[in-house]
C-alpha cells in the first residue's frame, strides 16, 4: 500500500505561495473587511498562534487561507451556513491541487468552526487557532476599520442619531455601526480559546474602548 503523503517543511513554502496566489483571486478588495489583506492577517496571526501553541501548521495554514472561501454578506439569511459552504468549497479546491487528503477532515472542521454565526464548537487545537486568529482580526484598530467598512456595505449609519449608546433602546447592529462593538465584539475576547490569543485580545479591546471614548467626545 502506498504510504500516505504528508506535508513536509520543504513543501510548506510551495503550498503557502500557491494558496496566497489563489487568495489574491478569491478575495477581492470590493469588501475590505473580507479581502486578501484580511486573509493574510488571519494567516499570519494563525502562524504566530500555531508556533506558540504547538499546533499542526499543515492543517492551520489551508484553513486560515480559505476560511472565507464563500463570502456571504453579514445581512444575508444564509450567513449562519457560510463557514460550512466555505469548508466544502475549500476541500474541493485542495483536492484539485493535490493537497494531502490526510488533513481534509481536520481542515474542514477548522473552517466550519471558525464562524461566530455558525455556533460550531472548535474541537481541535487547530480549529481553535483558526477561530482565534479570525476573531482577533475583528478587534483592535483593524477591527474598528473593518466594522465601519461593513457599515458602508450594509448602508447602516455609524450610530443611532437620537441614542448613539443604546441607553434607552435595544442594541441593533444590523442598523447601527457602534452597536456592533457592544453587541458582539466586546464579547469575543471571552470566547478566545488559547492563552496567546486571549492576551492579545485584551490589549485590542482596551484600544477599542479608548477609541469609543473619543467618539463620545466628538458626538
Amino acid at each position: 500500500m502506498e504510504q500516505e503523503k504528508t506535508v513536509s517543511a520543504f513543501e510548506d513554502k510551495k503550498w503557502f505561495e500557491l494558496f496566497s496566489n489563489k487568495a489574491r483571486v478569491l478575495y477581492p478588495h470590493s469588501d475590505p473587511s473580507h479581502d486578501y489583506l484580511h486573509v493574510m492577517r488571519v494567516v499570519n496571526t494563525a502562524k504566530t498562534l500555531c508556533l506558540a501553541e504547538n499546533a499542526d501548521w499543515a492543517v492551520v495554514m489551508p484553513a486560515a487561507f480559505f476560511h472565507d472561501y464563500i463570502n456571504v454578506p453579514k445581512n444575508d439569511p444564509r450567513r449562519p451556513y457560510a463557514s460550512q459552504l466555505s469548508a466544502e468549497a475549500a476541500i474541493e479546491y485542495l483536492k484539485s491541487v493535490g493537497y494531502p487528503e490526510t488533513y481534509y477532515e481536520r481542515i474542514r472542521h477548522a473552517i466550519e468552526a471558525h464562524s461566530y454565526s455558525a455556533e460550531i464548537k472548535a474541537e481541535t487545537l487547530e480549529a481553535k487557532i483558526v477561530q482565534d486568529a479570525d476573531r482577533l482580526d475583528s478587534l483592535g484598530a483593524i477591527g474598528i476599520a473593518r466594522c465601519f467598512a461593513t457599515s458602508s456595505l450594509m448602508s447602516r449609519p455609524f450610530y443611532a442619531e437620537e441614542d448613539p449608546w443604546a441607553e434607552s433602546r435595544n442594541l441593533d447592529d444590523k442598523n447601527y455601526g457602534l452597536d456592533h462593538f457592544f453587541q458582539k465584539l466586546f464579547k469575543l475576547v471571552d470566547h478566545l480559546n488559547t492563552p496567546t490569543a486571549r492576551q492579545e485580545g485584551e490589549h485590542r479591546i482596551a484600544f477599542i474602548k479608548t477609541y469609543l471614548d473619543q467618539i463620545k467626545r466628538e458626538i
